[in-house]
């Protein structure tokens, strides 16, 4: 069985979900990340099976969640999608800046190797996606639902897909956050070619697919090897909430973990 924790990490809440005894390949640390409004007990059942494969896998409440909210999910999302890129910029960008910080001490504290698999379910996968530009130890990424445009062209209402998000302008900080780490606007740092695969919902009008074909495209004109390193599969049909399936789930960790 898997050995489960709850750390305190300089203020960031971290669950550690260590491999059981015996697992072959227990050095490497692999990252998975909740969606807006998710915690990372949510993610447990995501976590195991990284564990079982002999990752030490480790999830974090993203800023403003989890044991880091200062208010209801139900008061946070409609402030969010009222003032898009005043408040989700922050929430993207300080949680791959404590991601980040969070990997520095997974690696020292469990003596693992600096090779490091991350991925994560819309908001998450977004995070997931700045971090492997941010940071050259992410060598892989699982992305569902996620885009790497922080911008999001095209984004709907989820509960009324006929709307389009006015998305409001950013402040200062979440405008440097932005400009730090948004990964279509930093295409140089993702030369290294990391493998990123993305599940995507092709009828998806919350998360519009097309910004990880974009990404790709954008790749393949001036660093073709990583362009080559994103696989794209889209579910036909499927919008953003039906996108995030056992199926689409399965295929993310079987390929994260291969």
């Amino acid at each position: 069985m898997a050995d489960v924790e709850t750390v305190d990490v300089d203020g960031i809440p971290v669950s550690v979900t260590k491999p059981p005894a015996g697992t072959a390949g227990r050095d490497r640390l692999a990252l998975w990340l909740h969606y807006f409004t998710g915690t990372k007990e949510q993610m447990q059942p995501q976590l195991n099976v990284l564990a079982e494969r002999g990752f030490v896998a480790v999830s974090l409440d993203a800023w403003r969640h989890g044991a880091r909210a200062t208010r209801s999910m139900a008061e946070l999302s409609p402030e969010v999608f009222g003032h898009f890129r005043r408040d989700m910029w922050p929430i993207l960008g300080q949680t791959t800046l404590d991601a980040m910080h969070v990997i520095d001490w997974a690696l020292d504290r469990y003596q693992l190797a600096p090779d490091v698999v991350a991925g994560g379910i819309s908001m998450g996968g977004d995070t997931a996606l700045a971090l492997a530009g941010a940071d050259p130890r992410v060598s892989a990424v699982a992305a569902l639902v996620a885009t790497p445009d922080w911008t999001r062209p095209g984004m709907h209402r989820l509960d009324d897909p006929t709307l389009l998000i006015d998305q409001g302008a950013a402040t200062p900080h979440g405008q440097w956050l932005y400009d730090h780490l948004n990964p279509a606007t930093h295409l140089g740092r993702y030369a290294r070619a990391p493998r990123i695969r993305f599940e995507l919902g092709g009828a998806d009008t919350h998360v519009p697919p097309s910004g990880a074909v974009e990404f790709r495209a954008a790749l393949a004109q001036r660093y073709p090897a990583a362009a080559r390193a994103i696989t794209i599969r889209l579910a036909e049909g499927l919008g953003h909430l039906d996108a995030i399936d056992e199926p689409a789930l399965t295929r993310a960790l079987d390929w994260l973990s291969a």
